[in-house]
């Protein structure tokens, strides 16, 4: 097995790395993201991704990480440090870092399949399972607008289960991405409560679409709602005056994308 450094003080220089990276500003200057847990890390392994490094508490893990690439870096931790560097209050002894996503601004070239974008959403809980639903519906991927949550925050990955690792997950300006759905003569859809808005069975399924979800106190910007062919609303029975929106969306997902 490959060489294993043991890390046993809070001050070393990777324990101080993989603590910076609980922030946005860490996570930019190291270029990677922390993984926490078995499922986190079992995920990415069976998705084929690289972990820059692992870590664990327990010395008897390797056992089940005889898989692992022979460019990760490993260490054993202790349980000190793994409290240091974790997000929980009970770390389970695992971690690892992931390269970020650099590219993940920008628009692809061939839209084709169903698209989530999300507009200022910013409840991290909300964002990931927003995201693992759109992994079970088989969306194509979600794209997260200026002023949403960081794609790499702890809680969202968290919440995420893995399923970042599934669909295509995505960041940038939805105005600019709107257009070019429309140039690419595909539907897009916005979701609002008013007199022009239809409900949302009422609309054909497609293997292509875009569908907008707004945030969790204002809903879909004007302009946003302005720049979309349809906007759809969910008529509701009961006397409650709105949906949490991860639960709205995962309604029009998987309605929209019913064969």
């Amino acid at each position: 097995m490959q060489n294993v450094e043991r890390i046993t003080s809070n001050q070393n220089s990777h324990v101080k790395r993989w603590s910076k990276l609980q922030t946005k500003k860490g996570r930019k200057e190291s270029g990677t993201y922390l993984l926490e847990g078995w499922h986190l890390v079992s995920e990415a392994l069976k998705a084929g991704i690289d972990l820059v490094e692992i870590m664990v508490v327990d010395p008897n893990d390797w056992n089940q990480l005889k898989s692992l690439p022979t460019t990760t870096m490993r260490y054993e931790i202790t349980e000190e440090v793994a409290k240091h560097i974790s997000s929980t209050k009970t770390p389970q002894g695992v971690f690892a870092t992931v390269l970020v996503n650099n590219e993940s601004n920008k628009i692809p070239n061939n839209l084709h399949g169903q698209w989530l974008l999300l507009d200022q959403l910013q409840d991290p809980g909300n964002v990931g399972t927003i995201v693992r639903t759109a992994d079970a519906a088989g969306l194509t991927g979600v794209v997260l607008g200026d002023g949403s949550v960081d794609l790499y925050n702890p809680k969202v990955v968290r919440s995420m289960q893995g399923s970042q690792f599934h669909i295509n997950l995505l960041s940038g300006n939805l105005l600019e991405w709107l257009t070019e759905f429309e140039y690419q003569d595909i539907p897009t859809y916005g979701t609002e409560l008013n007199p022009q808005a239809v409900a949302y069975d009422q609309v054909p399924t497609g293997e292509s679409f875009g569908l907008i979800m707004g945030n969790e106190g204002n809903g879909t910007s004007s302009e946003i709602l302005a720049a979309t062919t349809k906007n759809l609303y969910i008529p509701m029975n009961g006397k409650a005056e709105s949906l949490n929106v991860a639960v709205a969306a995962g309604i029009l997902m998987f309605q929209l994308t019913k064969k």
